[in-house]
């Protein structure tokens, strides 16, 4: 029967009284917005955790992300800058490197009224707090645990914290899959589920948009010579949703429509924007085809030009031996240290989806439980913070000391 070994014991030990600062480091990171295009705010958010790991860094750097290239509300595109991404690195030139990640950005906007933390019984309420800069103060904990083991030099970390996951991480999506590729094992700081669980599989995402002009016209004198963008729409629109059921596992949200204006003109502009989710990366083309197909059926149309943009960007997460062995590696921590969650698969996504494609094993949601999250009733378990530091701790040690097995890492796509 497995044990932890002494040096690991004591280390761990050190975490134990650690609630109460954490609790406060979450309350002063969540207590910066950062909402996705809130640059400003992710940026002091990243100034905040350089300090933070600065005692147990060899170095950190920022790395420029691309803009968010956006089909507006008008029909025109737009580039929206984004902030820098954090990259913290330890140890690099070791033969064996964890890669550990989570996200600066949060989904509330810097106008949210959702802008203020506080406490109630055990809970952290507050707009990030578990999504997840509570994860973010797990992780560095972590560390510092891992950091005073005997072993410790025997692995190396990087840390990559991006501005851009809640809006689907295309700006940084080239620095998570170099990254990926260097390391051998990952390590996300979502949250869990909120019983507490954690993911293995994960469905993959994308995000497309269809544009629509048609040919305005005097809606009373000239109806006859407009072409209606929106009827236009609502056509495609009802075969993208009749898509739904044609494919096991995939499903397609049509999420918003925009268009139109005063209703005595002909409207000449209309704007699809929809979600896919999917569980196996082949039916990607599928879904592609389909859209394109439907598309082209609408552009076709006299006086009509439509147009499909987007893509996926994230593929599905599934179940590799890699994967299955690094749940039973983490799983004989949680037994070690008389936790009690299970695993479960999803529809959500995130970035270990990237990770994954790149062929990077990983467990992807090792911060704090909570609840509600993107939602002005989001709230973290403060007695989670220690548990869930000394999991990550654990086995950041037993990879390094070798009392647990590295996965050999996975095919990418």
């Amino acid at each position: 029967m497995q044990s932890i070994q002494q040096s690991h014991q004591q280390a761990l030990e050190t975490l134990a009284d650690a609630t109460g600062t954490m609790r406060q480091q979450t309350t002063d990171l969540a207590s910066i917005n950062s909402g996705s295009f809130n640059a400003e705010g992710v940026n002091t958010v990243a100034d905040a955790l350089a300090e933070l790991f600065s005692p147990i860094a060899d170095s950190i750097e920022r790395v420029a992300v691309a803009p968010l290239h956006q089909l507006a509300d008008d029909g025109a595109f737009i580039d929206r800058p984004m902030g820098d991404a954090l990259v913290i690195r330890k140890r690099p030139q070791a033969a064996r490197r964890v890669l550990l990640a989570g996200h600066l950005d949060t989904v509330f906007p810097a106008d949210s009224s959702f802008q203020s933390v506080r406490v109630e019984a055990d809970r952290l309420h507050g707009p990030g707090v578990a999504d997840l800069k509570g994860g973010l103060v797990v992780m560095r904990h972590a560390l510092e645990a891992f950091e005073q083991t005997p072993d410790a030099d025997a692995l190396g970390w990087t840390v990559v914290l991006n501005p851009d996951e809640e809006i689907g991480s295309m700006g940084s999506a080239d620095l998570l899959d170099r990254e990926a590729r260097a390391h051998d094992v990952g390590m996300i700081y979502e949250p869990s589920l909120p019983s507490g669980n954690l993911v293995a599989a994960r469905k993959g995402s994308g995000n497309f948009q269809i544009l629509v002009r048609g040919r305005a016209a005097h809606a009373g004198r000239e109806h006859h010579l407009g072409r209606n963008a929106i009827r236009a729409l609502a056509d495609a629109t009802v075969a993208i949703d009749d898509l739904n059921g044609q494919r096991p596992g995939v499903t397609v949200n049509v999420g918003q429509v925009v268009g139109g204006g005063p209703v005595n003109i002909v409207p000449d502009l209309a704007i699809l924007r929809l979600n896919v989710r999917l569980q196996q990366p082949d039916d990607q083309a599928w879904v592609h085809e389909q859209l394109t197909a439907i598309v082209e059926d609408v552009d076709g149309r006299d006086g009509i030009e439509a147009s499909l943009h987007g893509r996926f960007t994230r593929p599905p997460k599934v179940r590799t031996p890699a994967l299955e062995s690094l749940i039973g590696e983490i799983s004989t921590c949680r037994d070690l240290l008389g936790m009690d969650f299970a695993w479960e698969d999803t529809g959500g996504c995130c970035d270990g989806n990237n990770l994954a494609a790149a062929g990077l094993p990983n467990i992807d949601n090792l911060g704090v439980v909570g609840a509600h999250i993107h939602s002005h009733q989001e709230f973290m378990h403060i007695p989670s913070f220690v548990p869930r530091a000394q999991l990550s701790a654990l086995l950041l040690m037993r990879l390094a000391s070798g009392d647990a097995a590295w996965p050999e890492r996975g095919q990418t796509p």
